[in-house]
């Protein structure tokens, strides 16, 4: 099951309306080169492609890292295995993130199936070479208040976290920081980095981290300082948008974004920069959830993604 907000904002009204502690200290690095890889994944931007797809559409548009797929490399024989490696070697291509496969927002047993899932998951992108794995918080709750769900996110992702580090991948927390989509329900829950960082300093597992997105980065009014306060360790993963013109930042809808630079309301140059400065090495994508490039065909949506990154990209060289 595709876990993504995409589909949870499809089905739902809301729609429409690493380490850290206090006490942690960043290192940058020197060189003012770029490490981290432009990274397609197909479900942010509309196109529907098994794995195998989505390594040709990458390696054809010229991106850098793909998305991985639990359940298909779970199921993969060591000869498979060897042959899609291969198959990505040729296409200058490395793994970017999984989406986590465990359903943690939810009532207990559906967490519990999803853990009990997930060790078998987990060996099959050990054995594939995926190293992170990517998630988002959701702002708000119906019933529990701050304190009761931030305490159970932080049961739950602990768990999930300790499974995950047994087979060497990385967890990183997205936090959504739309104003729409925060106060959408009765209480509202984490949705600026400082409250992702108590939360993961909550959790308590060395492999959990940030997934820092421009959008969130922006709709929380967080800037450029937030970033360099971070080491590369912190930073699991990141998306990169733009902002929809003819609305203020209060007024911005989490389902409803554009690619990066598109209205040039978000400062991309400098959430760029500002990775490059800590030696961000991970895989960034486009997650614009925009429904006129979710009507395009997979090939028209792939390339305009891919020429929106590369401007982008080509801001820090």
């Amino acid at each position: 099951m595709t876990l993504n907000r995409r589909n949870f904002l499809k089905r739902t009204a809301i729609s429409s309306a690493v380490l850290f502690s206090p006490w942690s200290f960043p290192t940058f690095s020197t060189a003012m080169e770029r490490k981290f890889t432009m990274h397609l994944d197909g479900g942010s931007i509309g196109v529907e492609a098994d794995q195998r797809a989505l390594i040709d559409l990458a390696g054809a548009y010229g991106f850098e890292s793909v998305s991985a797929f639990p359940q298909f490399l779970a199921g993969l024989s060591s000869g498979e295995r060897e042959e899609l490696s291969g198959n990505m070697k040729e296409k200058g291509l490395v793994w970017a993130t999984a989406n986590l496969p465990v359903d943690f927002r939810k009532d207990k047993e559906t967490f519990q199936q999803g853990l009990q899932a997930l060790p078998a998951l987990s060996e099959g992108l050990q054995k594939a070479g995926v190293q992170r794995v990517g998630t988002w918080l959701m702002p708000n709750h119906e019933e529990l208040h701050y304190l009761q769900n931030f305490r159970q996110h932080a049961v739950r992702l602990r768990e999930v976290a300790s499974i995950l580090q047994d087979y060497g991948l990385r967890l990183g927390l997205e936090y959504v920081g739309a104003r729409t989509l925060w106060t959408a329900n009765h209480f509202a829950f984490v949705h600026t980095m400082s409250e992702t960082q108590e939360l993961i300093a909550a959790i308590g597992q060395p492999n959990v981290g940030l997934l820092l997105d421009t959008f969130h980065w922006y709709t929380a009014g967080e800037d450029v300082n937030a970033i360099l306060s971070l080491s590369n360790q912190q930073v699991v993963a990141c998306d990169l948008n733009d902002a929809h013109a003819g609305r203020s930042r209060e007024e911005q809808i989490d389902g409803q974004r554009e690619l990066p630079m598109a209205t040039g309301i978000i400062d991309v140059k400098g959430f760029l920069e500002a990775l490059v400065k800590i030696g961000y090495d991970g895989p960034i994508r486009a997650e614009p959830f925009n429904k006129s490039l979710n009507e395009m065909d997979n090939k028209a949506a792939v390339q305009k993604t891919a020429q929106a990154m590369k401007k982008a990209f080509a801001l820090v060289g």
